[in-house]
């Protein structure tokens, strides 16, 4: 059994690999454009006008400046929406370049993925733990009576809500510890979380998944499945530190830890 589960894990990791190393993973991503700070709608390196409404971005350009949008040249105006799915469906392309619009608290922004990137051609591996039974432990979910929202830092400097749908708890060391967790739509749980570890052995915070819980809150807490955030693999992602009370106390050795 445990063969077994090693041996998924090895698929797991490889297969970890060869996403963020994808022409449109997360090493591909430039930059991050926030059109609040470009009023002029001119965003660097990337032709065209970029004006933020209410409800989208409006995107100006002539054929010569070499947009597409939905594989078409754009010659005149389009409206936008936030891109959903991965880069590579991105309704503007630049050449091989993929440009997602976003929104963020109601702050339209647009990310740059470009498969020539330096930190794609530069990338080695993942270092990674190999998969150990005793990090993988019982864990029982409570969800708030309400979903409460905190305040974080995000990588990128800027404090954001973060939506928190109830506590993880599970035993970990011989002791009882608790997670914060958002819900995710189709019922797993997501948590942000850091360890005596982190920033030394350890990226300097993890993203842990479980499984959605079953009828009675159960589901297993795997840390040999924690995942370096997309921050770790470019500086433009905007990902949400640990929420308070997400640090742990104990040094976490599994799972992903840093780029080789």
């Amino acid at each position: 059994m445990t063969t077994d589960v090693s041996d998924a894990w090895k698929s797991w990791h490889e297969h970890r690999v060869e996403a963020v190393s994808a022409p449109y993973g997360p090493l591909a991503l430039t930059g991050t454009h926030w059109l609040e700070d470009y009023p002029d709608g001119r965003l660097p390196d990337i032709p065209g006008i970029w004006v933020a409404e209410a409800d989208g971005v409006v995107l100006t350009a002539v054929e010569t400046n070499g947009l597409t949008v939905d594989g078409q040249p754009l010659d005149g105006e389009v409206h936008l929406t936030a891109d959903q799915g991965p880069a590579d469906g991105a309704r503007i392309a630049y050449g091989e370049r993929r440009l997602v619009v976003l929104v963020r608290e109601g702050v339209w922004g647009v990310r740059d993925f470009d498969p020539a990137s330096a930190a794609r051609r530069a990338f080695l591996g993942i270092d990674a733990t190999p998969y150990d039974p005793r990090w993988s432990v019982p864990g029982r979910f409570t969800p708030y009576a309400e979903r409460r929202t905190v305040r974080v830092e995000n990588a990128d400097g800027r404090e954001r809500g973060f939506g928190l749908g109830g506590e993880l708890s599970f035993t970990l060391d011989g002791q009882e510890r608790t997670l914060r967790v958002a819900v995710e739509g189709d019922g797993s749980l997501w948590a942000v979380f850091a360890d005596a570890d982190s920033g030394n052995g350890s990226y300097r915070f993890r993203f842990l998944r479980p499984a959605a819980p079953d009828a009675e809150g159960r589901t297993t807490v795997d840390f040999n499945r924690a995942l370096l955030p997309p921050c770790a693999f470019a500086d433009h992602f905007i990902c949400p530190f640990p929420p308070p009370g997400n640090t742990l106390d104990v040094a976490v050795e599994a799972g992903e830890r840093k780029l080789l």
